[in-house]
């Protein structure tokens, strides 16, 4: 069986990976490009080929693999160091140890000098596989010492097959739309399907829309708008991870750290897609109005669009669409309280149409 069949597309990658099981050259690799196109499935499924075991690498209990996450916000140093010391242990089972370091571009200054020394003289049978959503947190010291492996965001076709085999009874515009929307990303795909993420939706292109045609426009009540939606979506994280580690061998304040991380990362994420479609809206908008409706995201709502350049709302759209990229790359970049900035950037959407 094709190892890396569960990955979507991402040819490139499936060679380097491919090339990597035939050939064994690197000790280290760093899957590296946007969330949500298919870099943890493939660095587990990378695993399992290495280690000859699907089924214990997949629920991540194979005593030959080791997994390391972040806990909040960071990858800390602490992190580093168990895993240095797990470096240097023989194998259990298999003829090597796999070491997946998710999430590699939270790694904090000390824990990035620290993984420096393990990749520059790791153990013959020692493979570490990072996985990062984006290059440049990292020093160019660790990405020089891998292997890189880039994954790009998905064609709207293998996004729509994806929609198609987890959402059968979607209509075929809805479908498109979801797959616009996703924007190459399956976990924004998954999120866009699940009932609770439509009301969602719904709510933000309302807050979306309310920034120029209501004469009563309340930029505090847009922002919280966004933000339960942000909130709902860490709540639900947080009771799954809840329920995931009940039962695991952790301390209080491990548990603990991982139920935050888990809520804080939804949080975030679920502002940045929201974020994301709120621009889309606004460039949707200078499509529509420029005649190039082909180029809409928003395919299921054609109709508001068109009514709302008809009425003139158009004339800020472009400048709006600049406002909340700058606002979503703020949210990327740094650790930012969105409360106290969400606000102030619906005054200034609402300037731009003025």
């Amino acid at each position: 069986m094709e190892p890396f069949a569960a990955v979507p597309e991402q040819v490139e990658a499936k060679r380097l990976l491919g090339a990597a099981l035939a050939d064994g050259q690197a000790h280290a690799y760093l899957l590296h490009g946007p969330a949500g196109v298919g870099k943890t499935t493939a660095a587990l499924a990378f695993a399992a080929a290495l280690l000859g075991e699907e089924r214990r690498v997949l629920a991540r209990t194979h005593p030959d693999l080791v997994v390391v996450e972040a806990l909040g916000e960071m990858i800390r140093i602490d992190a580093v160091r168990a895993l240095h010391h797990d470096l240097h242990m023989r194998p259990f089972e298999a003829s090597r140890r796999v070491y997946v370091l998710l999430d590699a571009h939270l790694l904090n200054e000390d824990a990035a000098d620290a993984l420096l020394k393990d990749l520059e003289e790791p153990p013959a049978y020692a493979t570490i596989v990072l996985v990062a959503n984006e290059l440049g947190p990292l020093p160019e010291t660790i990405r020089s010492r891998c292997q890189l492996v880039p994954f790009r965001r998905l064609s709207d076709g293998a996004v729509r097959e994806w929609i198609g085999a987890h959402a059968p009874g979607l209509g075929a515009e809805e479908a498109s739309a979801v797959a616009r929307v996703a924007a190459g990303r399956l976990d924004r795909a998954r999120r866009l399907l699940d009932p609770a993420a439509r009301e969602r939706r719904g709510a933000l292109l309302a807050a979306a829309r309310s920034v120029y045609a209501d004469d009563a426009f309340d930029p505090q009540a847009a922002a919280r708008s966004v933000l339960a939606g942000s909130s709902a979506v860490g709540d639900a994280a947080r009771e799954r991870e809840e329920e995931a580690v009940k039962d695991l061998d952790l301390t209080p304040r491990e548990r603990e750290q991982r139920v935050k991380r888990a809520q804080r990362g939804a949080e975030r994420e679920e502002l940045l897609a929201s974020l994301d479609e709120l621009a889309a809206w606004y460039r949707d908008l200078v499509a529509v109005a420029v005649g190039a409706e082909s180029a809409v995201l928003h395919a299921d709502r054609v109709a508001e669009l068109r009514a709302d350049v008809s009425a003139g709302d158009s004339a800020g759209a472009e400048r709006a669409a600049e406002l909340v990229r700058d606002a979503w790359r703020v949210v990327e970049e740094f650790n930012v309280n969105p409360d106290l900035w969400l606000g102030a950037l619906f005054v200034r959407l609402r300037r731009a149409f003025t």
